[in-house]
């Protein structure tokens, strides 16, 4: 008996010294070119983070790598998920803060896995949603939510919210002309009339203003906000429009407000200004806040078409440096219903990550509001240049190292960094 004490003991002995040496040491994931999975190691971060483990993100160090305990647990779910990783000891790593401190680099400490929430209709519309596509990809829990639950106040549950690809303004995304007689789209406009008429709105453009109106006091309260595609323009008009009727006849059976744009208030818009309406319900646009009818008449091709990424202070200025990390400085384009903004029709105070070099556009920007944030990122699908209607997912396991779907992903892990951090 008392040999088998004394096994137990040792046996214990060498547990102890064996995570002792673990936890002496880091893990480092390189978000570099050597990366084989780019997406996947946002998930792991996140995953580390549900388990209580901090994770510090190493912005500026090889891409903006990210650094934990080197943990069992934690290395096999790197080797599960693909993620290329390094153990390294405690002197190495004294060196690389050491490099950080003395270059434009910082070490942001993330606490917490941020509760994410997604906008997303009920019904099935024939296109996907790249952030969806992301967050599967990278196996990062989030819940859907829809008008019904964002006007019942069910956002404030979350952390981070994404605005599906919507039209806030009531007009179904202008496809009239081309898909009025579609199944999916008359499923849609009746799916959001009866959900209006429940809600005890007249109209889906009123109802749609309301959320609209619900998510800016979301973000006003301390939420963070991410949308692409047409959402951010039709959001920033429905806003701007609260009080006035800007829908064609062809959306909800009456004339649009004659004096509708000389009657926009511009100041209720958090991103964008000056903006002129399309009122015309046969023509695919909503305003001249997007930049896509320009670049067809400029006849610009996809091997054309590149925005860069700004290069902010780690130091000074850590919340656009997270949104911005990547391991390429210059992306691939791709179009969308709202493809880019228009740089001149950008509010002052917006903070732009991304522009395209030799044109009066904006792809990438980012925004305070009250105690909140909002970002909006210009296009479709970072790996499908033209995604049409009807055409399939996009299978990310074929684009594991996509600059464009990582920022994305910074996005959701933004709202993790310690509160201290926040601040630009």
């Amino acid at each position: 008996m008392n040999m088998l004490k004394k096994v137990l003991l040792v046996a214990v002995f060498l547990i102890l010294i064996a995570s002792s040496v673990a936890l002496g040491q880091k893990l480092l994931i390189p978000m570099d070119l050597s990366q084989t999975d780019h997406l996947k190691a946002y998930g792991v971060a996140y995953w580390c983070l549900e388990k209580g483990y901090k994770v510090e993100w190493l912005l500026n160090y090889k891409a903006g790598s990210f650094m934990t305990d080197a943990r069992d647990d934690v290395i096999q779910q790197c080797k599960l998920q693909g993620v290329a990783y390094s153990v390294i000891d405690l002197g190495t790593a004294g060196a690389i803060y050491q490099e950080i401190e003395e270059n434009n680099m910082e070490v942001v400490l993330l606490e917490k896995a941020p509760k994410i929430g997604v906008y997303v209709p009920p019904t099935h519309e024939p296109w996907d949603d790249a952030v969806r596509l992301a967050l599967d990809y990278a196996e990062i829990p989030y819940t859907t939510v829809w008008d019904e639950e964002v006007l019942r106040g069910d956002i404030f549950k979350f952390d981070w919210l994404h605005l599906h690809h919507e039209d806030f303004t009531g007009q179904y995304g202008k496809f009239y002309s081309m898909f009025f007689q579609a199944p999916w789209y008359k499923q849609e406009v009746a799916a959001n009339e009866n959900l209006a008429k429940k809600l005890g709105f007249k109209k889906v453009s009123d109802m749609k203003k309301t959320v609209a109106r619900a998510v800016k006091n979301y973000i006003g309260q301390g939420g963070f906000v991410f949308a692409m595609c047409s959402a951010p323009e039709t959001f920033d008009i429905a806003l701007a429009a609260e009080k006035l009727d800007i829908v064609p006849q062809e959306f909800d059976g009456d004339p649009y407000d004659p004096n509708c744009q000389s009657s926009l208030d511009y100041s209720l818009s958090l991103a964008f200004t000056n903006f002129t309406l399309s009122l015309n319900a046969m023509e695919y646009r909503h305003s001249t806040i997007d930049v896509t009818g320009d670049r067809i008449l400029l006849g610009l091709l996809p091997h054309q078409d590149y925005f860069t990424l700004f290069d902010f202070s780690a130091k000074l200025d850590p919340v656009p440096c997270m949104l911005v990390q990547d391991h390429v400085p210059v992306v691939q384009g791709f179009m969308g219903q709202c493809t880019a903004f228009r740089k001149f029709q950008v509010k002052k105070y917006v903070t732009i990550l991304g522009e395209t070099e030799g044109q009066e556009e904006v792809k990438y920007i980012h925004g305070n509001f009250g105690r909140g944030t909002f970002t909006f990122l210009g296009g479709h699908d970072p790996e499908d240049y033209q995604h049409q209607v009807g055409d399939p997912p996009t299978d990310l396991s074929l684009h594991k190292n996509s600059p464009g779907y990582r920022l994305i992903l910074n996005n959701v892990l933004f709202p993790a960094a310690k509160k201290k951090e926040r601040k630009t």
